[in-house]
This record gives structure tokens, C-alpha cells and sequence, in this order.
């Protein structure tokens, strides 16, 4: 299953180490078990987004795979892929950069021809073949249509997919260099969300959360001193502050770190997939790991 991870210690910048995927693990083994892509999205200090993205077969680029990125933002977004839907390539591994905005999706949307023709010319956004780049031009568009306003360009966006295609799960995270945005929708795979002070539970510790699953490693020493926002699709530590998120809820994290959260979509979507509904490769990609 793919791993969603977004930070924010805005209006501070802070330096992370991020191993997106375990060094200490055998290559070789997480080529077989996964992922088919990593990714690490942030800003500079001029709000410049960078994406650094591989398609992993791990094996294939061991400079990416052990590589501790040190990079220094105030938000950023990282994802470890498990491709359901397009090809093993850069331009199919998220996040994916759009008006200067960075996004990462888990989880499958199909009628993908009815999608492409909502899209329109704005279709002309997407650069790759999957079904999450495409969510994210609809987002793009519908965020344009409302003056900017993520939010509303969110919840238009995944509700138009939520009614009219077969959907089994829109889970995201989207960043701008000051902001962060979550979704988690419908109840099919989880997202956390965890509002960690400055140090932690504790008050003296470094930010250093570890997926269970072996997939990602973050740490900060930047946040024993300073709060962050911290989505995933798992919890990363035994912090006891990790939220549940709920189905149909939009996070927003604003650039002084107060959250607002309101449950967009309410209903399940029109045409529910499950995973015995999925092509064998899209199923094998939502699985629990």
C-alpha cells in the first residue's frame, strides 16, 4: 500500500533527515515487496518547490534508496508508492507539482476516460498516466474556479469523483509552502493526523517517527525546539496524540499551525469499489502491508 507523510512547522523552516526507505533493510527484499516509486517534496526559502522522485525498484537506484536527504522547509510531503494505475517511471511517481503546489494520493479511482473528458483542456496538466495526477489537475481546476481557495478545490474535486466514478479510496495530502491540506476519504485506508508541541509528548525529544512497516524514517532536531503538524497513513510513534482522521474530514494546517477540520464529504461514494472489484495490480496496491 503506498505511504502518504506530510509535515508542517510553519512559519519555522526545519531541517529533516528523511530516509524513504530504510537503509538498514535489504534492498532486494523491499524491491520485491515494494515500493515502484519514492518521493520527497519541499520548498525553498523563496517558495520554490522541489520534488525529488525516483521509480524505485530499489535495486535499481541504491543512491536514492540510501541517500539521508537533508533538506530545509517549512513544509513537505513525502510518499512511498505502490502503483495501481500508469507505468514504473519518474513522471508517474508522486508528488506531483501544480501551481506551485506539491500532491500525494493513496488509493485507486477508475472511469479514468469520463475523467479525462470532465478535464477537458485542463487535461493538459497531467503529465503522466495515473489516476492521481489526474485528481489533482481537477483539484488544480476547481481550485482556480474558487479564487485560489484549496479547500473549496478540494471538496468540489473529490465530490464530483465521489458521485460520478467508481472510487475506492481519495486519500491525500497536498502542501504549498506555508500550508498543508489532508483528506482522507471514504473509510477505506487510514490517515492520522498528529499535532505535536514543540519536543513532543515530553517536551525535550526530537521529532524521529519510524512506519511500522519499514518504509519511512523521519527525524528533526528542529522540532524539539519548535511545533509541527505531522499526517500519515500510519502511526509513526507511540505518541498518544495521533488522531484517527475521519471519513470524509479535510485537514487544513494554516501557516501559524492552527487546524481546522470539517467532514466535506458525509456520504460514501455513488459507486463504491472493493479491492475484489480492482485489477490484480491495482489490488495487490491497496492491500495492508
Amino acid at each position: 500500500m503506498c505511504r502518504l507523510f506530510g509535515l508542517s512547522s510553519s512559519p519555522r523552516r526545519t531541517h529533516a533527515t528523511f530516509w524513504l526507505l530504510d537503509a538498514p533493510d535489504s534492498l532486494d527484499r523491499q524491491s520485491r515487496r515494494d515500493p515502484d516509486g519514492t518521493g520527497l517534496g519541499y520548498f525553498a526559502a523563496d517558495g520554490t518547490p522541489h520534488v525529488d522522485k525516483a521509480p524505485i525498484a530499489a535495486y535499481e537506484d541504491r543512491a536514492f534508496a540510501e541517500d539521508a536527504r537533508r533538506v530545509e522547509s517549512a513544509t513537505f510531503l513525502a510518499h512511498v508508492r505502490f502503483a495501481s494505475t500508469g507505468s514504473l517511471d519518474a513522471r508517474n511517481t508522486h508528488p506531483f507539482e501544480q501551481d506551485g503546489r506539491l500532491f500525494a494520493h493513496n488509493g485507486v479511482i477508475e472511469g479514468l476516460d469520463r475523467l479525462d473528458g470532465h478535464l477537458g483542456e485542463d487535461r493538459s496538466l497531467v503529465r503522466g498516466d495515473t489516476d492521481s495526477e489526474r485528481f489533482f489537475a481537477l483539484i488544480t481546476r476547481e481550485t482556480r474556479r474558487h479564487g485560489g481557495d484549496v479547500a473549496a478545490g478540494i471538496e468540489h474535486a473529490a465530490g464530483w469523483i465521489a458521485r460520478n466514478l467508481p472510487v475506492y479510496a481519495l486519500n491525500l495530502v497536498l502542501v504549498t509552502a506555508d500550508r498543508l491540506w489532508a483528506l482522507r476519504y471514504p473509510a477505506t485506508h487510514e490517515l492520522y493526523v498528529l499535532e505535536r508541541p514543540a519536543g513532543g509528548p515530553h517536551g525535550t525529544r526530537q521529532l524521529d517517527h519510524s512506519g511500522s512497516h519499514g518504509r519511512m524514517r523521519i527525524q528533526s532536531a528542529h522540532l524539539a525546539d519548535h511545533p509541527a503538524v505531522v499526517v500519515a497513513s500510519e502511526r509513526m510513534d507511540d505518541n498518544p496524540g495521533w488522531r484517527l482522521m475521519e471519513a470524509g474530514e479535510l485537514l487544513q494546517v494554516g501557516p501559524d499551525l492552527g487546524t481546522t477540520r470539517r467532514v466535506v464529504l458525509p456520504e460514501p461514494p455513488a459507486h463504491p469499489l472493493t479491492l475484489d472489484d480492482l485489477r490484480p495490480a491495482a489490488a495487490a496496491s491497496q492491500k495492508a502491508a
